[in-house]
């Protein structure tokens, strides 16, 4: 992998890590996510109007990826309804790297050298690492199952939108129109939950906004390197926003224990690395 596409997928990943870790810190997260959803909406709508039509050989990709996504957001609110999902949550994001790779040699031939394998393992080990600290082996059945299901939608709609993106012949139409039709979901989800606490504060409104734009800019960086690197080490290197959520954890709400998530953040590092010299 290039210089330039591991740049842009790392900082892709800080820009997921950070959204994220201030959904964590308020406390109408339901508000944040519709608001985040508003601003896929906004941005689907820009990109749609400054960009062309998408090939049609990349329409079922789009399709597909949709409706993942909207299974995707229901598990996610479901996870969040019964309070478990931090426990296990790394599992998907650690599940996900390795279903991306071993889905796109199975579908489209696309495969690493031994060393990029080497690298992604040592990826989803460090962030499965993660999960073991966090409590998973001692969660319930039905929560780590709601997180392996998570990880495949994961997997699923990133090898879709790898397929797709390649296919559509305009980056930036692809995104415009998987924005604005993933959008809907989350919003009316977020819209019910907030049916019986009155209107939504104006600082969540802004919050979720400035969230939904780091989350469209990431997700943005992680279609384009899609076209120019292997889909299963730019999903492996993405999913490393887990590792910096855990450091923000630490550094900034005083997480523990913290010599744990250290050490996972290094084997994530030494697979980042190795992925990043396997070419």
């Amino acid at each position: 992998m290039t210089a330039f596409a591991l740049g842009l997928v790392l900082f892709s990943a800080l820009l997921h890590a950070s959204w994220n870790a201030m959904l964590k810190a308020v406390d109408d997260r339901a508000g944040v996510l519709g608001a985040v959803s508003l601003a896929h909406a906004l941005a689907g709508v820009v990109l749609i109007a400054l960009s062309p039509i998408p090939d049609r050989a990349s329409w079922p990709s789009i399709f597909i990826s949709t409706v993942v996504h909207y299974g995707y957001y229901l598990l996610l609110f479901r996870a969040y309804r019964h309070g478990d999902l931090s426990q296990v949550y790394p599992i998907s994001r650690g599940l996900a790297p390795a279903f991306v790779a071993l889905s796109a040699w199975l579908i489209i031939g696309e495969t690493m050298s031994p060393l990029g394998w080497l690298g992604l393992a040592a990826i989803s080990a460090g962030i499965c690492l993660l999960a073991m600290l966090r409590g998973a082996a001692q969660a319930p059945g039905s929560t780590i199952a709601l997180a392996l299901l998570l990880g495949v939608c994961i997997g699923t709609y990133s090898v879709a939108d790898g397929i797709g993106i390649r296919q559509a012949g305009t980056a930036t139409g692809y995104m415009g129109w998987l924005f604005l039709c993933e959008a809907p979901v989350p919003l009316v989800i977020a819209l019910h939950r907030r049916r019986n606490r009155g209107h939504f504060a104006p600082r969540t409104l802004i919050l979720g906004l400035l969230g939904g734009v780091a989350a469209v800019t990431a997700y943005g960086l992680v279609l384009y390197v899609k076209t120019i690197a292997p889909l299963g080490a730019v999903s492996a290197l993405r999913e490393s926003s887990v590792i910096i959520a855990a450091m923000i954890g630490v550094l900034v709400f005083g997480e523990r224990p913290w010599r744990g998530r250290m050490l996972a953040a290094v084997v994530v590092a030494l697979g980042v690395i190795a992925v990043s010299q396997a070419g």
